[in-house]
């Protein structure tokens, strides 16, 4: 088994190598000067298991094509099999049809990625559970949920808690945590009453004295996160902490969750931060490489992942 790392999150590819007690391959991965991709491979990987580690985060592009052609060198280096192992999938979000003339961009990546030559792919927390059908190879996708509830079960009192949703949308993955905890769940009705006015925010469930935690997959402007946390305040609730897999964090996010009401935010480390990030006294990191690197090991030994589920 190999380990090779793309340009997009060394430090997670170091983490993961490291819980695996293994050298990452030696390689180049860099650009010419028009900033075209240029791979090559140091060591010989014929007949190799090779395991990619990039997650296709900003910039997403250069990152794809980072996994894209690392892949093609190693189809043509003759691996044995190769996994892109993807901790955040960008283009994720555009899963479906939003309108007339619109793309399916998460379909059409999975195909890039199996044309290339991948064989298999390892992910986490995907936006929407159904991308795995969009590969047309082994796909597993692991979740964070158990790092996080460990997390929170290290950080909080369990009495007072209460797991909530944002949106609608993430009831599935919010109740999962909930039962996990064995404490209550909320949710965010989130709508807006017709164009141009602003939203309107319903709580599902009664949140008045207790220390309300949101879950979801990504946070990316922090908009609805900032104002589902006020939301939950004027309802009574004490204090609003979040729990997010993905920290996209683009734009205003870091600004917005500073001056925000929220106590803390939570994220993994899928999505390699900046250094506003980093240090920002209200965003905190938990690591996910012994999730995805016992998830690795499994694979490579054709061991049970799911059983990382549990």
């Amino acid at each position: 088994m190999k380990l090779l790392s793309g340009n997009s999150n060394r430090a997670l590819s170091q983490a993961i190598a490291d819980h695996l007690d293994m050298p990452l391959t030696k390689a180049q991965v860099k650009r010419f000067a028009d900033n075209e991709v240029f791979t090559v491979i140091e060591e010989n990987v014929r007949g190799e298991d090779v395991f990619i580690l990039q997650s296709t985060s900003y910039p997403a592009n250069d990152n794809l094509m980072e996994l894209l052609i690392i892949t093609d060198a190693l189809v043509r280096a003759s691996a044995r099999r190769i996994t892109a192992v993807v901790p955040y999938f960008g283009y994720a979000r555009q899963d479906r049809k939003t309108g007339g003339r619109t793309p399916i961009s998460a379909k059409l990546v999975a195909n890039m990625i199996t044309r290339a030559g991948a064989d298999r792919v390892l992910t986490m927390d995907l936006h929407a559970g159904q991308i795995q059908g969009f590969f047309d190879i082994p796909t597993d996708n692991l979740v964070a949920t158990p790092v996080l509830a460990q997390d929170i079960k290290d950080n909080y009192q369990r009495g007072n808690l209460m797991i909530v949703s944002p949106d609608v949308g993430g009831v599935v993955r919010a109740r999962s945590l909930a039962s996990r905890l064995d404490v209550d769940l909320a949710i965010v009705d989130k709508r807006r009453p017709k164009a141009g006015e602003s939203e309107v925010m319903n709580i599902i469930g009664d949140v008045a004295g207790r220390h309300c935690i949101l879950f979801d997959d990504i946070v990316d402007s922090g908009g609805t996160l900032v104002n589902a946390a006020k939301a939950l305040i004027e309802q009574g609730a004490t204090e609003v902490s979040a729990y997010i897999s993905h920290g996209v964090l683009s734009g205003p996010a870091v600004q917005r969750i500073t001056d925000g009401p929220l106590k803390e935010l939570v994220i993994t480390d899928s999505i390699e931060q900046p250094h506003e990030v980093l240090n920002c006294p209200k965003i905190r990191t938990v690591s996910v490489a012994p999730l995805i690197g016992e998830a690795i090991r499994r694979i490579a030994n054709e061991e049970s992942v799911s059983k990382l589920f549990d």
